[in-house]
């Protein structure tokens, strides 16, 4: 008894398979995203030493408990930032896997 032969005219109808132009457009656009995003990381890295240069309130003005708006940032508001934006990134990146690609039974977990 031989197993199931595998080959290009022996595809079961229930198997769905991705044209290799969709995985090629799937590929683009998540590479576009990726540099969307990238570009967003860079920006809030450079925006606090930035601000510190123009703007002389951003490490001479004090908040709560005598930190400047700098600090602040630097200390918790760049981890948040990019924490959300790490999420955001992720969710959008697997939506538009899914909706060009489609998903198998067995990577859907709705069933």
């Amino acid at each position: 008894m031989s197993g199931p032969e595998f080959g290009p005219g022996n595809h079961d109808d229930s198997d769905e398979f991705d044209a290799p132009a969709e995985v090629v457009a799937a590929a683009r656009t998540q590479r576009r995203i990726a540099l969307g995003y990238g570009l967003v990381f860079t920006l809030a890295i450079f925006a606090s030493p930035v601000l510190s240069l123009t703007l002389p309130w951003w490490s001479g003005a004090r908040l709560l408990g005598g930190m400047s708006p700098g600090f602040v940032a630097a200390a918790g508001g760049i981890y948040a930032f990019l924490l959300a934006l790490g999420i955001a990134a992720a969710s959008l990146a697997r939506s538009v896997e899914v909706r060009m690609l489609g998903s198998s039974d067995e990577d859907d977990p709705a069933g």
